[in-house]
């Protein structure tokens, strides 16, 4: 909303200081702040609330050391999360960018059906919460919606490096450089639509989802949003359903989004950017450089909320908080063409996603096979895993945290190892 305030007062009146808004660095820089200060502001009202109405979680006993002890306390602190994304977002970003407007609704689509699973729970006082195939049934729909979007929509192209300089289009485009201008550049006026991703670790590594279905010949192109489409449901479904699983420890979840989001802000800097994206080799997706104001936000959401979630934590995030978090960074990585990232980026979503798979596989294998179910971990979800063996759950929290960051310099400089 500011934006098109500030580039009024700059074009009309030339109020010296008001041009600073063209540049996404700067306008990146104050979301972060202003999502520090939403959740300073309103994390501890919002508690105070929450233990003022009882919101309190309900803690199943695992026989796990200190579980008991966070009985009763705050759930649904997603609130928190959300609001300190979407207010510094609609404040410092471009609302006519077909980008941003599909990550604000992504945030409040899960954001929303999460809500209604920590309400069920806690109001209700229903375990069991919204019942699963409904959950999936809105993460599909978000899918739909996001893939039928990023398919269609006019808006949605990229530029591939040509042969041949060519010259910048438009003085908007030169803006999105951030400051960073050249005469020349290797990327093409026209932009094209197209399906196409990037794969890691290969040169000139641009995948066409399209050619999946090229053994239906000549014109296959057309039908290339019948793989497209349901490739987003899945990456969207997976990573936050992933969130949700990895959030079971004060602070984990919070904190590995957070080293994700930089990551992805750095991804998406570099993919709108066409000096860095012709110095790296990759495609240039105009427009992206401005999901860097939302990324922003949504880390200083994340550090925010971990003042309040962090070991002991006075507050939980709950689904409204954890589904929004892994649908905003498989949505973001999807937009940015990064989505073959998510296995490493993602990392730690991925090993615990994928420890309660091999965890309940392995037990109904060997319960078939020798009439007793046997396990792998001691217990699923990993993390849980390390606290039966007598790991302090700060102690968990910091080592994933450490192997999480080690994953994001890994998948940035995939960049350069091609």
């Amino acid at each position: 909303m500011l934006y098109p305030l500030f580039e009024y007062l700059d074009k009309v009146y030339d109020i010296p200081g008001t041009g600073v808004f063209q540049y996404i660095s700067f306008r990146a820089g104050m979301a972060v702040i202003v999502s520090l200060v939403v959740t300073m502001i309103t994390g501890r009202r919002i508690i105070d609330y929450l233990q003022k109405k009882q919101v309190g979680e309900t803690i199943r006993d695992l026989g796990l050391e200190g579980q008991q002890s966070k009985a009763g306390t705050p759930t649904m602190g997603g609130l928190i999360i959300i609001a300190a994304i979407v207010i510094p977002t609609l404040l410092f970003a471009r609302l006519n960018n077909i980008y941003i407007v599909l990550m604000l609704i992504s945030t409040l689509w899960l954001g929303i059906i999460g809500f209604i699973d920590d309400y069920i729970k806690v109001f209700r006082k229903d375990k069991k919460g919204l019942h699963g195939r409904f959950k999936i049934i809105g993460q599909i729909t978000l899918g739909i919606i996001v893939g039928s979007t990023l398919y269609f929509h006019e808006g949605v192209v990229i530029r591939e490096k040509a042969d041949f300089p060519t010259e910048y289009a438009t003085t908007d485009e030169l803006l999105e450089l951030d400051g960073l201008v050249r005469p020349d550049s290797p990327f093409p006026l026209e932009s094209e639509k197209s399906t196409k991703t990037t794969i890691p670790f290969f040169k000139d590594n641009e995948f066409d989802y399209a050619r999946l279905i090229a053994f239906l010949g000549d014109g296959y192109e057309r039908w290339a949003f019948l793989v497209f489409i349901p490739i987003v449901i899945l990456i969207i479904t997976a990573v936050s359903n992933g969130a949700n699983i990895t959030d079971g420890l004060d602070g984990l979840a919070t904190g590995t989004s957070a080293i994700i989001g930089v990551t992805l802000g750095i991804l998406a800097y570099v993919s709108g950017n066409m000096l860095f994206a012709d110095y790296l080799n990759i495609m240039y997706i105009p427009h992206t450089g401005e999901l860097v104001v939302f990324i922003a936000a949504f880390v200083g959401a994340c550090i925010g909320f971990l003042w309040y979630n962090s070991y002991p934590a006075q507050v939980f995030m709950g689904d409204t908080g954890s589904l929004s978090l892994g649908g905003i960074i498989a949505v973001f990585a999807i937009v940015i063409r990064k989505e073959l990232l998510i296995p490493i980026l993602c990392g730690i979503f991925f090993i615990e996603s994928l420890s309660v798979i091999i965890q309940v596989t392995w037990f109904k294998i060997t319960k078939r096979r020798f009439g007793e179910g046997r396990r792998i971990f001691k217990m699923a979800h990993i993390h849980h895993h390390f606290q039966m063996k007598g790991l302090h759950e700060a102690k968990i929290v910091q080592r994933f945290f450490i192997v999480g960051i080690m994953l994001a310099i890994f998948s940035v400089i995939t960049l350069k190892l091609r």
